[in-house]
């Protein structure tokens, strides 16, 4: 069976996690060196956290940042290369996307030491660290903005106000009203709350104090920033939708920001909220920011697994990666994904299909760039909005009230005991496994990280498959989104001759033929 992970290692990192009566030998320093280097995550992929439903260190129902720190190690055997913390500041909401002081820890949290000790101890094992900056909006208890409601404070002007002729029934970019009221009758713009009004970025003291908090914490190590609604700087309107000079002063103001926190670490990592529903649409943000979030690419994905059939996929993975790659200079610029804090869980949009669940990972983990997981989608954890129970505790054990897990939000009856670490490690056909096993194929081969992407004509409308190509690799990538043994001809002339590696045993590589079993992934040289 050619397959990254091994019940040897899955066992071992049970005891790893779980702990072990008998401590081992200590390691000598050029020991301990040369381990530390080869587990190193060289993936690529990311992995999204929200802190609250993680790992609570001290009982209050609540994940904190010392909870993070705790569960390294289990990133670090997963194989992930970087974490997204999503927000971590001072908030009145559970969530954080409203904040009241841009260079502070939210107390529930812990303390600018836990995170500074997070930040040290991640860096030890190789895995970056990037902080969601939710800088559209503050929150209304924001201190600038309670003195902005004095109309002859300084901060007035931080913030955009109704004038006479202004319509007030205006529609909002994000859907609802635009303009929100004030007790005394004024109103301000808040195009997603009332709670959340929007900064004026046409006041320059508004950029500057921006960019100060990007270089805040760039100075204290982050390797980068996850920006929240970053279409909606200058989008306020729906009637806005489409014009191009909203989305020049937009990326304008991001250029602004990325000189800035690169003035501090020249290799800030920035990926962008854009919410668009064409990569056509979200190419000319490669000019500007690192990568943004491919939204319509997820969707085709677990699309393409809930049927079983490729569809146009490789095609549009070819149009669109060539496209970001002539924005960003480089090939393999993508951020793909699944799923986040605001979308079904991929399971619960797969109506709980564990193949097609695996089969969608697949996808995602053999595209360049740096794919994005969220939590708990590599246990297949469920979760339909309302958008908390999109967000509930992380499955650690089998039992639901075992220490570190968190309570804040009950549990989702669905994720029962064998949809939890301590279940999916014990078993080396579990989802955990898979998922493990595919990241770590992105540190072996270079190409499914790097390469640019090709689309292979597989002739078998259930056969999805593309060529990866950079300076060390050249490979071929199929799956076989199907519940039933597929057949692929390569041709004569495939420089494609063995197989490299498969997340199934039975693959067959024979007169220019590719025989791949039920829902199963290979990777050819």
């Amino acid at each position: 069976m050619i397959r990254s992970v091994t019940l040897a290692s899955l066992l071992a990192s049970a005891l790893l996690l779980g702990g072990c009566t008998t401590a081992p030998a200590p390691l000598s320093p050029v020991t301990q060196a040369h381990a530390q280097a080869a587990s190193t995550p060289r993936s690529g992929v990311y992995y999204e956290i929200f802190v609250r439903s993680w790992y609570d260190t001290n009982g209050d129902g609540v994940g904190d940042l010392n909870g993070v720190t705790a569960k390294l190690d289990y990133l670090q055997s997963l194989g992930v290369s970087g974490i997204w913390l999503m927000p971590i500041n001072p908030s009145p909401s559970y969530h954080g996307y409203d904040i009241t002081d841009y260079e502070a820890i939210n107390p529930q949290y812990g303390t600018m030491a836990d995170f500074e000790h997070l930040l040290a101890e991640a860096h030890k094992r190789g895995i970056k660290v990037i902080i969601d900056l939710v800088i559209n909006h503050t929150s209304n208890e924001h201190p600038w903005f309670l003195a902005a409601q004095d109309p002859h404070d300084p901060h007035h002007d931080w913030y955009s106000w109704a004038t006479p002729t202004t319509d007030l029934s205006a529609h909002s970019a994000a859907g609802d009203k635009a303009w929100q009221a004030l007790p005394d009758g004024r109103h301000y713009l808040g195009i997603f709350s009332p709670g959340m009004p929007d900064l004026n970025y046409d006041n320059p003291a508004v950029r500057q104090a921006m960019v100060d908090v990007g270089q805040f914490w760039s100075r204290k190590g982050v390797d980068g920033f996850r920006l929240d609604a970053a279409r909606h700087i200058y989008l306020n309107f729906q009637s806005q939708e489409g014009d191009p000079d909203v989305l020049r002063e937009n990326l304008t103001w991001w250029r602004q920001f990325m000189r800035g926190v690169r003035a501090v670490n020249p290799g800030t990592y920035v990926v962008g909220e854009v919410t668009e529903s064409s990569w056509q649409q979200l190419a000319p943000w490669y000019g500007a920011l690192s990568a943004v979030f491919d939204f319509p690419l997820a969707t085709r994905m677990i699309d393409a697994a809930r049927s079983g059939t490729a569809g146009d996929l490789a095609e549009r993975l070819q149009q669109r990666y060539a496209g970001f790659a002539a924005q960003a200079g480089h090939a393999g610029a993508d951020a793909p994904f699944l799923s986040n804090h605001d979308q079904n869980r991929v399971m619960s949009q797969l109506d709980g299909d564990a193949a097609h669940m695996r089969m969608a990972a697949a996808m995602l983990l053999t595209l360049p760039g740096h794919p994005f997981i969220y939590y708990g989608e590599e246990l297949g954890m469920r979760g339909v909005k309302p958008d908390p129970d999109l967000r509930e505790p992380m499955r650690w054990e089998r039992g639901p009230r075992a220490a570190g897990e968190t309570t804040w939000e009950p549990g989702n009856a669905a994720n029962g005991p064998d949809v939890s670490v301590q279940a999916e490690l014990a078993d080396p056909g579990s989802l955990l496994a898979d998922y493990r096993m595919l990241i770590h194929w992105r540190e072996q081969v270079s190409a499914l990280r790097d390469g640019a992407l090709t689309a292979f004509a597989s002739g078998n409308t259930h056969v999805v498959g593309w060529q990866l190509r950079d300076a060390h690799s050249r490979v071929l990538v199929l799956h076989n989104l199907s519940g039933q043994p597929q057949s692929v001809a390569l041709g004569a002339a495939s420089p494609f001759h063995a197989i490299r590696l498969a997340s199934r045993d039975g693959v067959q590589l024979h007169d220019h033929r590719v025989d791949l079993p039920p829902d199963t992934s290979v990777v050819l040289e």
